[in-house]
């Protein structure tokens, strides 16, 4: 166990920690060592429009009743900019009804923004639709919990979507639209 210096003492400048059979002699690997392979960066995430609609407040928030049916919609948007990024935005609405009436709507479009390095073209569009909304979604789904329950309703809870088979399906689409042009 090390000894704690008393006040007044110098600290040694380089702390060091024996593990019994580790090699003493262990080299740090510089970021010129490490293997240049497929590279996903985050730049950055953001909020890019945020709404909650409460039409029928306060009568939609007594007590007593019924559970509103929860219909939840979820959109992948990219736009390609320059220098291999790209912005994602997850684009995700909420609509709460009994029988005809709206008791919320919650939209929210939360976007990242994404670089790519030694990534193929093959690659990419699989990145984008993919991991990058699986990136983001926690985020939204934070979002989302949040308002709603900030609007009166229990949070919101939203499973995590497929976002892979979600990608298959648009790519199967593309191809059906693609044969009948």
């Amino acid at each position: 166990m090390a000894k704690k210096p008393k006040k007044g003492e110098e600290t040694p400048a380089e702390d060091t920690l024996s593990i019994e059979g580790a090699p003493t002699d262990v080299k740090e690997n510089s970021v010129a060592d490490a293997p240049q392979g497929p590279m996903l960066s985050v730049l950055a995430q953001y909020t890019k429009d945020q709404s909650f609609e409460n039409p029928g407040a306060p009568n939609s928030l007594r007590s007593g009743l019924a559970a509103p049916q929860i219909g939840v919609n979820i959109e992948i948007g990219r736009q390609m900019l320059d220098d291999d990024t790209v912005e994602v935005t997850l684009m995700l609405k909420a609509e709460a009804r009994r029988e005809n009436d709206v008791a919320f709507i919650a939209e929210l479009e939360y976007s990242g923004l994404f670089a790519f390095q030694g990534v193929g073209i093959e690659e990419i569009q699989p990145l984008i639709m993919i991991e990058c909304p699986r990136l983001l979604f926690p985020f939204a789904r934070q979002i989302m919990a949040s308002m709603t329950q900030n609007g009166g309703f229990p949070p919101i809870l939203l499973d995590p979507p497929d976002f892979a088979a979600m990608f298959r399906d648009e790519m199967m689409r593309r191809a059906q639209d693609a044969a009948v042009n």
